[in-house]
């Protein structure tokens, strides 16, 4: 297969806290040669400051003051590098409880997660914790990683049962792809060179495998939707008969004179025409941004949704969604918060909550009721107006929302619509 050293792959790494994480990051970097000179100056710097003999590897996705200080990560750290193969963002995430709305965050956009097990702990609460998140958010790959080899003598009878232990416990969740490989990221072990030290695995290193992973987008191509940002009336004598309407096409395939529908009105027209920057085109996917005319002139406006008339999302006021409560505070039993889903953003009522998940069992409880922080939970909410949306495992984009505090305008709660 010939790759595209222009693709991009994003990819979250989970794991417990010492797991290794942020030190796997750096060896990534630093044995890759993706680090600017003076970067590699400045942590070599800290590192000898701080006792290191060589260089404290973990420093370089710790940006934070804070998080230098203590030596873990709190927040989400980005980092970019290139391969001659493949282009990389990496979502550092935490690895404590208490931020598991962090990694939600880190997770949401990435197209694979690497999960760090610890090899002489094996399966552990924070494993399944991530690796259910994973699997709510629909990431297609994950590569278990199994760290310190090194502090377990290399043995193949250690990676192999934690290989049981995580296939048992993963059997229950919906994941397409799973790897393993065994590293030591402190010595780089199979994370960009083949392990000497452990011959017994014929697999590839880490690097290899997000270099050469199939990674299909998770743009919906088939379900066309458009969500309107704003509609276009331009002043200029040229164009004062232009009526457009602009957003990114959120999936699907547009092609002048398909016959659509605007939702949630009803109203159906034929596609005029497909612009960008001035030139007209035949047809338009996602992740586009366009403008768009119609050969009806009807009323839209933003927040509305423009579709192929064979085959429209689902509308209503009555909202199925799996939410990960981000806010500090718990929710408010039947308050009012704004809900944002596409360019379409209303208020909306949390009416009940079915039940939360206990992540380190997967077992659901229904008499616990109030959300705080961190909770995973099913519930039903209730818009002031229709939303139009689709399942989230079938379309990211249109699937997703977030809940907002009307009163702070604190994002409070992201969510997955089932």
């Amino acid at each position: 297969m010939e790759l595209n050293n222009n693709q991009l792959l994003r990819f979250t790494t989970a794991g417990s806290v010492d797991d290794g994480k942020s030190t796997l990051i750096g060896r990534l970097l630093y044995d890759s040669k993706s680090i600017f000179e003076d970067q590699l100056d400045a942590i070599e710097a800290t590192s000898k400051r701080k006792g290191h003999e060589g260089v404290d590897l973990a420093l370089f996705t710790d940006g934070l003051r804070d998080e230098r200080e203590q030596g873990i990560t709190i927040d989400v750290a980005y980092r970019y590098f290139t391969t001659p193969k493949r282009k990389f963002i990496i979502a550092d995430t935490p690895g404590h409880i208490q931020y598991t709305r962090n990694m939600v965050t880190g997770a949401s956009t990435a197209n694979a997660a690497v999960i760090l097990i610890d090899a002489r702990h094996g399966v552990i609460e924070q494993t399944k914790r991530h690796s259910f998140i994973a699997s709510l958010l629909a990431i297609p790959h994950i590569i278990v990683c199994i760290n310190k080899m090194d502090l377990v003598d290399y043995q193949e009878e250690v990676y192999n049962n934690i290989i049981s232990q995580f296939e048992e416990f993963s059997s229950k969740l919906i994941i397409k792809d799973i790897r393993f490989i065994p590293i030591s990221a402190l010595d780089g072990d199979n994370v960009v060179h083949r392990s000497k030290n452990m011959d017994w695995y014929q697999g590839a290193p880490l690097l290899h495998t997000l270099e050469t992973m199939h990674i299909s987008s998770d743009i919906n191509k088939i379900d066309a939707r458009f969500p309107v940002q704003t509609v276009l009336r331009p002043q200029s004598e040229e164009h004062r008969d232009y009526r457009g309407y602009a957003g990114r096409v959120a999936s699907g395939i547009f092609r002048v004179g398909d016959a659509v529908t605007v939702l949630p009105s009803g109203f159906t027209s034929t596609i005029k025409s497909l612009d960008v920057y001035g030139e007209s085109l035949e047809e338009a996917y996602g992740p586009m941004s366009i403008s768009m005319t119609l050969e009806d002139d009807i009323d839209v406006s933003r927040g509305d949704m423009i579709v192929k008339s064979n085959n429209q999302p689902e509308v209503g006021q009555d909202i199925d969604a799996m939410l990960c409560w981000l806010g500090d505070k718990p929710a408010k039993p039947r308050a009012k918060y704004f809900i944002r889903n596409t360019s379409n953003e209303q208020k909306a009522m949390i009416k009940e909550v079915v039940y939360k998940i206990d992540i380190n069992t997967y077992d659901r409880n229904t008499e616990d009721k109030e959300l705080s922080m961190n909770d995973i939970t099913r519930v039903k909410l209730r818009t002031t107006k229709p939303l139009m949306y689709d399942e989230y495992r079938q379309n990211r984009i249109t699937g997703s929302l977030v809940l907002v505090d009307e009163m702070t305008n604190e994002t409070v709660a992201a969510g997955m619509i089932v």
